[in-house]
């Protein structure tokens, strides 16, 4: 694997190996020492075209943990503002010696742009690509998902009932989620308005409903996404109170799920629409988990695409450091 761009890229091996690596990463965050010495001597760049807290902050302590050398770009406040092409600033990026560039872009394909024109000797990483894709983001749900609800000695989510909920039509990652859970064995439910979900959504791997309430008692983990208004130029439905009140999660709409199924969102929540306050902090909520599980996915993610493990190799990327 040369690039992550999409989750759809992943066979089952692959994503699984991702998911395994996350697994022997994740105890890094405990140690006093929270350093590998993998990706030492290499350099990461966080080219990020489009806001973001949660994803770029990850990426940066990923890579941080790994030893990499960091270089955090922003469109704000670069030459991006006078008028300087993505290829140009690639070009620019690539003469400082970017062993990976992780890209967030407005634009659907940028980063399959970025990568197959050869701009760039790195890895190219998708860290979002307008309403496309979200990868990682995907591998880091399922991470949260398989060490929640997999069976001992399960590599995947072979059965589970996985509920997504909101605004598909803008959201890269029910796309990318749809695709990874598929390859693991889950199946997907998608719930929205009917305006809010995609043309060709029957293509898609993965069931559609408009009741929230039939689909919750099957479900084993349910998983709201946010409604993106600022992607919006119409109305997509009446009111957000009408939203919230069809497709909002509340306590009492939490009580008709499995006393095992988990509550999840990507972030970040619009408390009180999709989700209210006290679901989003329940003990059943693992939001906050995803943030922790996305810095050892995305360590796994660098490790296995700059560090330059073989693909038999079996080793613990863990193994031998303080």
């Amino acid at each position: 694997m040369r690039h992550l761009l999409s989750a759809g890229d992943l066979n089952r091996a692959d994503a699984v190996r991702i998911l395994d690596t996350a697994e022997e990463l994740l105890g890094v965050a405990s140690r006093p020492i929270k350093k590998l010495p993998t990706l030492r001597g290499r350099t990461v760049v966080n080219l990020f075209f489009e806001d973001s807290t949660r994803t770029r902050i990850s990426f940066e302590a990923a890579a941080k943990r790994l030893s990499a050398d960091v270089i955090n770009f922003s469109a704000k406040g670069s030459s991006v503002s006078k008028g300087e092409s993505l290829k140009d600033t690639a070009l620019t990026l690539q003469a400082m010696g970017a062993d990976a560039v992780i890209v967030r872009h407005q634009h659907s394909g940028a980063p399959h742009r970025l990568a197959h024109m050869q701009w760039t000797n790195g890895a190219v990483i998708n860290a979002g690509d307008g309403t496309h894709e979200h990868p990682t983001q995907a591998l880091l749900d399922a991470f949260t998902m398989r060490r929640h609800l997999a069976a001992e000695g399960d590599d995947g989510l072979e059965g589970k009932n996985v509920t997504i909920v909101g605004d598909v039509l803008h959201s890269r990652v029910a796309r990318s989620n749809a695709l990874l859970l598929h390859t693991l064995g889950a199946k997907v439910t998608l719930v929205a308005p009917p305006t809010l979900l995609p043309v060709g959504v029957e293509s898609w791997p993965v069931e559609t409903s408009y009741d929230l309430d039939a689909s919750l008692e099957k479900a084993d983990a349910v998983m709201m996404l946010r409604v993106q208004a600022e992607r919006m130029n119409a109305s997509y439905f009446p009111s957000a109170r009408e939203y919230s009140r069809r497709y909002g999660l509340d306590t009492a709409r939490m009580k008709r799920l499995p006393d095992h199924a988990i509550v999840m969102h990507p972030g970040p929540m619009n408390r009180g629409m999709e989700i209210t306050a006290d679901v989003a902090d329940h003990v059943r909520s693992v939001i906050v988990e995803q943030v922790t599980n996305g810095v050892a996915v995305r360590m796994a993610v660098l490790y296995l695409l700059v560090g330059g493990a073989p693909a038999d190799d079996t080793s613990d990327p863990a193994e031998g450091t303080a």
